[in-house]
């Protein structure tokens, strides 16, 4: 091997490295600011898992300012924040099938979009910071009504809550909550005197 090739695989070597060492720099300390959660509900053979990265507060205006009114938001921080459903469900009475998906909003003053995508992205935005999503591959989209919350909430949290035969997917920061009643889709049962 000549001595201008080495020279040449030397440098591209130090390159590579010094590209994976900044890229994990730069991935620790954005998941330090905006750690990820995983968010499980089951019973009785439902199961949902949300993912996501919990950004925070940190004296800032958020909806309005942080997060824009009226633009698509990745609901979270880092990479998209992903839903997943074992079983058929009714979203706000709507029909989504078993599956996983990203999941999107678009925060407005009085209501938020809730946006359920049937395509993975690597990552919630691009390098012009807009959000990935491709709408062609939108499953869903529903819009819910935002809620008040007395306390101020200083991480964007993502819960569930169970209440009667619905259990609630929860998104909530600073002072704005927006509640998605979910059901599971029971199996039609045929009332045909043939069968």
């Amino acid at each position: 091997m000549s001595r201008n090739t080495k020279l040449i695989l030397k440098i591209g070597g130090a390159i590579i490295f010094i590209g994976l060492l900044v890229g994990f720099v730069l991935r620790y300390t954005t998941k330090a600011h905006s750690p990820e959660d995983t968010l499980t509900y089951q019973k009785k053979g439902l199961e949902l898992e949300v993912f996501y990265n919990r950004p925070y507060k940190k004296e800032r205006e958020i909806f309005g300012n942080l997060v824009p009114y009226n633009e698509v938001w990745r609901t979270g921080a880092n990479e998209a924040t992903t839903f997943e459903t074992n079983k058929d469900i009714l979203v706000d009475g709507s029909e989504l099938k078993a599956g996983k998906y990203t999941l999107w909003t678009i925060p407005m003053a009085d209501s938020w979009k809730v946006i359920f995508n049937s395509k993975m992205y690597p990552w919630g935005i691009n390098l012009d910071e807009e959000a990935y999503r491709d709408p062609r591959f939108d499953s869903l989209v529903l819009e819910r009504p935002v809620e008040e919350i007395d306390t101020s909430l200083e991480q964007f949290t993502i819960l569930f809550e169970e209440k009667g035969e619905f259990v609630s997917m929860i998104l909530a920061w600073d002072n704005t909550s927006v509640r998605v009643p979910i059901k599971k889709e029971e199996a039609q049962i045929s009332t045909s005197p043939d069968q």
